[in-house]
């Protein structure tokens, strides 16, 4: 039986370069975007790598959490799941509002894979041992205060909204490999480093994603953090594919698995177990598993 990965926004950037690694590793890997072209050209790349079963695209907008629900249900009608790689993330110059009535940075850099997986636990036990991968970031060191609820008082900072975010997640993270052992599911977070990307080259380049008083400065910074994240996407993938993959991971869940593939220790106020309950709070009542879990 082919061992079965899914990677969500694996259509370009990091999350296809992990899904080409996955596919060179022996997995069936299934990518999901929003873009039907762009998972096309995706799978005929994941396929010229492979060595299992051919991949495929399925098209769900992540930012919808009713959309997330329904890539569970596909997912989980093919069966067993080996690996899953919640790789989806995003950053906004300015605020915006799923469909849900959440704010979008937080519902998709957190509770977008926190139902995802939440929703596939029984493929995954099915599938053990299987692997859980949240790619985290740098930036959650960046915020400070509570995270009882989506989005923080006072003005939006697009990268203050998504390092608040992806903390929540990490923090979910950690929690969740906690949680799991002995199901045979292990839960890794995976830093990709510095990498060129659309968001590093696109989105970050806008004054308007900090805070009005380091806006002045920004272009130098910017320029400054750009020298410095030199990587390829392939580069980025490394920790992805090692969080998946790597043999000397195993019984060792909980780890975050920085880009030359070995472990990072987290940032401390990821592991408060403090923060863990606020965001299991938050998440359970902004996106409901429907299995209660």
């Amino acid at each position: 039986m082919n061992r079965r990965a899914v990677v969500t926004a694996g259509t370009g950037g990091i999350g296809l370069e992990t899904a080409v690694g996955l596919a060179a590793a022996g997995y069936a890997v299934t990518v999901v975007g929003r873009d039907a072209g762009r998972g096309g050209s995706a799978v005929e790349r994941i396929n010229a790598a492979g060595t299992a079963a051919e991949a495929r695209f399925v098209t769900a907008d992540l930012a919808s959490l009713s959309e997330v629900r329904e890539l569970a249900d596909r997912v989980a009608a093919d069966g067993a799941l080996s690996v899953l790689v919640n790789n989806v993330g995003a950053m906004f110059d300015d605020r915006r509002v799923t469909p849900d009535g959440i704010e979008a940075s937080f519902a998709l850099n957190h509770l977008s894979p926190y139902l995802l997986t939440e929703l596939l636990l029984p493929a995954l036990r099915a599938g053990a041992p299987s692997r859980v991968v949240n790619v985290t970031s740098g930036s959650v060191r960046i915020p400070t205060g509570r995270i009882d609820t989506a989005e923080r008082q006072g003005g939006y900072y697009g990268l203050h909204a998504y390092g608040r975010a992806k903390l929540a997640n990490l923090a979910y993270t950690l929690d969740l490999a906690q949680r799991l052992k002995g199901d045979g599911i292990s839960v890794f977070a995976a830093d990709p480093g510095g990498a060129v990307t659309t968001m590093t080259t696109g989105t970050m380049s806008s004054a308007r994603v900090v805070a009005p008083w380091l806006r002045p400065f920004w272009p130098l910074v910017h320029k400054a953090f750009q020298r410095t994240t030199s990587g390829t996407p392939a580069q980025a993938a490394r920790s992805s594919v090692a969080a998946a993959t790597d043999l000397a991971l195993a019984g060792r869940p909980g780890l975050v698995v920085g880009p030359d593939g070995l472990p990072l220790s987290p940032p401390r106020r990821a592991t408060d177990p403090r923060l863990a309950e606020a965001v299991r709070t938050l998440s359970r009542r902004l996106a409901p598993p429907m299995d209660g879990a």
